[in-house]
């Protein structure tokens, strides 16, 4: 079935849906990855966005239900220049192509994915439309157009929990303050986390480190929190522009000092912006998982996981208060920062690895003695 992709500058690429019919209208991104597609799918961050694989192979080992990193699949639809549909692996319960039309995402295949990721590097990010059902240049460019984009938007709130739950059992457990503890954890620390689109894996890395997780939608109040009196406030990943979510800066600016905190993605930012700094949108972004960056203390370079296209710009920021500790080696933006007064650090990418390398993993242990301490 013959597929569109436009361009809001009139770019056009052809190819061939693989889904059925379908269109999806969003922010045109690629991710560098060579695997961990369903990872990505299932990520809140790509929330009005349309994502290009970078891979040329995509669909060969499946999905399966232990991969989810979320309860659905976020991007409107899903780029690729070869769709496999008959996976090879022992943990395969689908195809891709059968998970995409069982959550209504569009996937299309059978174009130059290279061409589209050149011209976006070269270009920028751009909105963009995909479709089978209007297939003319001129209005899929308009619409395209006219799409109101992800700057200045709250895209939290189409993503964050509506009640509190918590994490037991590597499963979501319903319920608040702190009601369900895992089996076999004795006097596990305290941990809310705030969900601007929590990944998955992120509560169960805690948990095995003793941590009793409640993650809490990310309108929550500081006093709510502080009743709750945990060890630790942990900001999780998100989509969109972090100017744009609503009322959560103040909350941040609020529990600062009063708990140990760690931020990574758009909780890093939203930090940032707590701190006083303003954000910034990156020409194309830093998605994939072979990100090098690099932390000042040590020199040491990790590879990375990234899904993100805002950053944290500190040159607005007193190097009294607020330290950089990490940064991205192929650009140079800031990728890591730590506060000087209170015990609060974030970073930029997504140490939680899922997918992508596990080089970032003591991020979680250093923030476990933050709180035992």
């Amino acid at each position: 079935m013959k597929a569109l992709i436009a361009l809001e500058d009139g770019t056009l690429f052809e190819g061939r849906s693989f889904t059925g019919s379908g269109e999806a209208i969003g922010e045109i991104v690629f991710n560098t990855s060579m695997s961990g597609y369903q990872e990505i799918l299932t990520d809140p961050s790509y929330t009005e966005q349309i994502v290009t694989m970078t891979y040329p192979l995509i669909g060969n080992y499946g999905v399966n239900s232990e991969d989810m990193e979320s309860g659905s699949v976020h991007p409107g639809a899903f780029l690729i220049k070869e769709y496999n549909g008959f996976p090879s692996n022992f943990r395969s319960e689908q195809t891709l192509a059968e998970f995409l039309v069982e959550h209504d995402v569009l996937g299309v295949e059978g174009f130059d994915t290279r061409a589209l990721v050149r011209y976006i590097r070269t270009k920028g990010v751009m909105k963009g439309i995909v479709s089978t059902i209007d297939l003319n240049p001129e209005s899929l460019v308009e619409r395209a157009r006219a799409w109101v984009g992800l700057v200045g938007q709250d895209i939290v709130s189409r993503v964050t929990c509506k009640e509190p739950y918590g994490w037991a059992d590597n499963r979501v457990v319903p319920g608040s303050n702190f009601s369900t503890v895992q089996s076999g954890m004795k006097s596990p620390l305290k941990l809310v986390a705030f969900d601007f689109g929590i990944k998955y894996n992120q509560s169960r890395i805690f948990t095995d480190r003793g941590c009793q997780v409640q993650v809490v939608p990310a309108t929550t109040d500081a006093e709510t929190v502080l009743a709750m009196n945990p060890d630790g406030i942990f900001l999780s990943n998100g989509p969109g522009d972090p100017e744009g979510v609503v009322g959560v800066v103040e909350t941040i600016r609020t529990l600062l000092g009063k708990k140990p905190m760690f931020g990574i993605c758009l909780g890093h930012q939203l930090m940032g912006l707590a701190y006083g700094a303003p954000t910034y949108k990156l020409k194309f972004g830093h998605r994939g998982g072979n990100q090098p960056v690099k932390e000042l203390s040590t020199g040491k370079v990790e590879i990375t996981s990234q899904n993100h296209g805002f950053c944290v710009d500190m040159d607005s920021l007193s190097p009294d208060d607020v330290e950089l500790t990490h940064i991205n080696l192929n650009d140079g933006s800031v990728e890591g920062m730590r506060h000087k007064k209170y015990p609060a650090f974030s970073v930029q990418y997504h140490p939680e690895h899922a997918p992508g390398p596990h080089d970032a993993m003591y991020l979680f242990d250093r923030f476990i003695e933050m709180m035992r301490q």
